[in-house]
Parts: structure tokens; C-alpha cells; sequence
């Protein structure tokens, strides 16, 4: 991509209104813009990083057997009154009437929808399990909208839900989520935790919330420095002491809630009536469980743990571009044909790589491209090229060195790997 052609809005200061560093940045960068309270626009760059998220997500839950699907963000209260969820939701439940005069909600999550679905396909045993996701826009009408995309009011989520013939068939659809999840942030570059969980307005048997280790985090967790346990301390017993599992002792830090995985049992299967003809012939109660991970939410959490004074420091795999190539002297041909040259180079070897062609002072360049937060600066500019050489950043650690022109195609893979490595992917 060049960059006279794209549209980066970036800004110099970050707006008055903006409270944590991911919404800072986010609005500096060009990547989101407010709507109003709680509603943002997602422009070219974000909604990038966005789909980058959501195509790891989705690589990871097709390898965990689960197939998309897409359903309706608009719901019938019906469905909602059949578990009860309609009168004790609360008011973050978006409801309306249609011309009508029938009540609807807009979803902030979909269980009733899919049982409904499921209910009224699956008749067998032998059609089970049942597993299904979809990445979707929610909605929830919060009281207090803020921090940008972290709590908005709408937001792009994906959700997924497994339908088994007994409680044995659920644990062990929930086993093969909870570790697609491992994989799936692992991917992503994230520091995270798996954390025991209160079950909240979902409800269910039990939970493990996936947050995101970072000091601007709401949720208070105590962890082990020993091993895997990891608790929020409405759940933990003996909160400021020991772990239960190898008794070494408790650090408490803070994280961001980015997924969420429920056992939910028979919770929304049984007052909906979603049953199955067992081996005997009998009717039997589906076993549930949900799986959510908010997509545009990472991508705020991932900048409240990767960030430095200068911009956005994205792990390589969900940045905007993995690349920025800079052109310090748009004014001199020979510069120009030989960052071309670079350019058709990176795109060949398939590295996503952004152009900054613009004839804009070199300063202003260099803030963008750390601002933009790409993994890896190229730039070439005359007196560069007379010595032979790009010059070369690695954007997380500072470092700066030079490949020779001569031998571009053979070092700068070596080098390329040397900055993905550094972030641990």
C-alpha cells in the first residue's frame, strides 16, 4: 500500500476526551474515530488490524472443528422471555418494538438464538455434537461507555457455542475451546492468562475469563509465578496467599477481560427445550457451552500492553502493516527506482508493507512510522543510497542497523526474522 493513496488520518495530539493510551492511540493513528458515546467507526488501518484478529480467531476455531455460521444481530423477545433473560437482564438489553408493535433486542449475545436454531434441527444423538461460531457485531447499551473500544457499547465479537449429548460430550467440547484459545492469543503475540471466573449474567456450571496482563486493566487477578493458576479474586480463596495448586505464593497484577469461556450445561437447553433421542429412544436434554472473545476489544488490549512513548507497538501479526518502507527524498529518480525496487521485493516475499511516498518533511515520516506502529522501518533516502545501503529499525527495541543494497535479497529475511523472534512469534 503507498501511502498518498490510503487514507491515514494521523494526529499530532491525542484528543481531550481520550482516557487510556489504547484510545489515544487508536485516535493519533488514524484507526477509529467516535460516532457519538460508545460507537466508533472503524477506518481503513483499524478495521486492518481488526480482520487480521478475527482471521486468526477463525483459523483456530475451524481447527477446533467448530463450523461459521452468522446469525441475526436483531431478536425476537420471544426467545429471551423463554429463559427468562428478558425481564432480568437489565437495562444494557437494547429493546424496541418493530411497526408492529412486537418486542425485539438488539444482541449482546446470542444463546437463545442458537438453541432456538439448534432445537429445531437436531432430533439425534447420532447429530451430535453440535459446534458453531460466528464473528459479529453486539451491542449492549452500557451505562457508562469509555476507553475507547476496551467498553463501547458496540463492538465485534466472537461467539461460539457447543450443543452435546451429556455433560462428559460438553466438558470436553469446553477442553478443545479453552486450548484453541491458548493458541489463538499465543498467535496473536499477547501475554495473557487463563483466569477461574464468576459466570456473571451468562450463567452456567463454570468459567475461565482470558486476560490480557497490563497495569490499565479493570480486573484485579491474582496469579502464579510458578505455574498456571490464575484466579480473579472474586473467585480466588486465599487471594493474598498461596496457590492451591503448588503453594507458591499469589502476586496480584491486572488484566483485560479479551475472552470468556462458559460451561453452561443445561442452563439455556432445558427451559428452551432443546432435546435429543437418546440410544433408547429417550429424550434427553442438550449439554451447553459458550465460547466469546471480543475481537475489536484485543486490539485496545493489545496497545495497553505494547505501546511507548513515540506510538503503537503492535506484535507482528495483527500490526497494520508488518513493514514501513520510507522514501526520504521523493524528489531524486534514483531513490525512487531503487525503493521501488525494495517495495516490489517485500511484496513478493509476502511481507505487508506500507510506501510512504508522500513528499513530506523526513520528521514528519519518521513520527508516523512510529506512530503507525509497524514492526519493521526501512528507509532510504540519497545519501543512503550513494553509501549503498537501507537503513533499518526495529520498531519494539530501537535498534538500528544497515543491509547493503547489493545484498538485500539474501539479508534482510535473516533480518526480518531476527524482529519477529524478538517478539516471541
Amino acid at each position: 500500500m503507498r501511502f498518498t493513496s490510503s487514507y491515514i488520518p494521523t494526529l499530532r495530539e491525542s484528543p481531550a476526551d481520550a482516557e487510556v493510551v489504547s484510545h489515544k492511540l487508536l485516535l493519533r493513528a488514524g484507526m477509529v474515530r467516535q460516532l457519538t458515546s460508545g460507537l466508533y467507526c472503524y477506518l481503513p488501518l483499524g478495521l486492518k488490524v481488526i480482520n487480521k484478529i478475527a482471521d486468526i480467531v477463525r483459523s483456530e476455531m475451524d481447527n477446533a472443528g467448530f463450523q461459521e455460521l452468522l446469525l441475526p444481530m436483531v431478536q425476537p423477545a420471544d426467545l429471551w422471555k423463554e429463559t427468562g433473560r428478558w425481564e432480568h437482564y437489565g437495562k444494557e438489553l437494547l429493546r424496541f418494538q418493530d411497526r408492529n408493535a412486537r418486542d425485539y433486542c438488539l444482541g449482546p449475545t446470542h444463546e437463545e438464538v442458537i438453541t432456538s436454531l439448534v432445537r429445531g434441527e437436531v432430533r439425534s444423538y447420532r447429530h451430535l455434537p453440535v459446534r458453531l461460531y460466528q464473528i459479529q457485531t453486539k451491542f449492549r447499551d452500557e451505562t457508562r461507555p469509555r476507553f475507547g473500544l476496551m467498553r463501547g457499547r458496540e463492538f465485534i465479537m466472537k461467539d461460539a457455542y457447543s450443543f452435546d449429548a451429556d455433560v462428559a460430550g460438553a466438558e470436553k467440547s469446553y477442553a478443545i475451546m479453552k486450548d484453541a484459545y491458548m493458541k489463538i492469543f499465543s498467535r496473536i503475540g499477547l501475554k495473557f492468562r487463563a483466569v477461574e471466573a464468576d459466570n456473571g449474567s451468562i450463567g452456567g456450571k463454570f468459567s475461565h475469563e482470558f486476560m490480557v496482563l497490563a497495569d490499565t486493566g479493570e480486573d484485579s487477578i491474582v496469579v502464579c509465578p510458578q505455574c498456571d493458576y490464575a484466579a480473579n479474586v472474586e473467585v480466588a480463596q486465599n487471594a493474598a496467599d498461596v496457590c492451591p495448586c503448588c503453594r507458591a505464593r499469589l502476586t496480584r497484577t491486572k488484566g483485560i477481560e479479551v475472552g470468556h469461556v462458559f460451561m453452561l450445561d443445561k442452563k439455556y437447553s432445558e427451559p428452551m427445550r432443546a432435546v435429543f433421542l437418546d440410544e433408547a429412544g429417550s429424550k434427553q436434554v442438550m449439554a451447553m457451552g459458550c465460547y466469546g472473545i471480543g475481537v475489536s476489544r484485543i486490539a485496545a488490549a493489545a496497545l495497553e500492553q505494547n505501546h511507548d512513548e513515540n506510538g503503537c507497538l503492535f506484535p507482528p501479526p495483527i500490526a497494520p502493516f508488518e513493514c514501513v518502507l520510507l522514501n526520504l527524498d521523493c524528489r531524486n529518480m534514483r531513490v525512487n527506482e531503487k525503493i521501488e525496487e525494495l517495495y516490489a521485493y517485500l511484496l513478493k516475499a509476502g511481507i505487508d508493507a506500507l510506501l510512504d511516498d508522500r513528499d513530506e518533511r523526513p520528521g514528519a515520516k519518521f513520527k508516523d512510522a512510529d506512530l503507525l506502529g509497524a514492526p519493521m522501518q526501512l528507509t532510504l533516502g540519497g545519501k543512503s543510497l550513494e553509501r549503498g545501503v537501507v537503513e533499518c529499525k526495529n520498531r519494539r527495541t530501537g535498534e538500528k542497523s544497515e543491509i547493503d543494497l547489493s545484498a538485500f535479497g539474501a539479508a534482510f529475511p535473516a533480518w526480518a526474522a531476527g524482529v519477529r523472534e524478538n517478539w516471541g512469534v
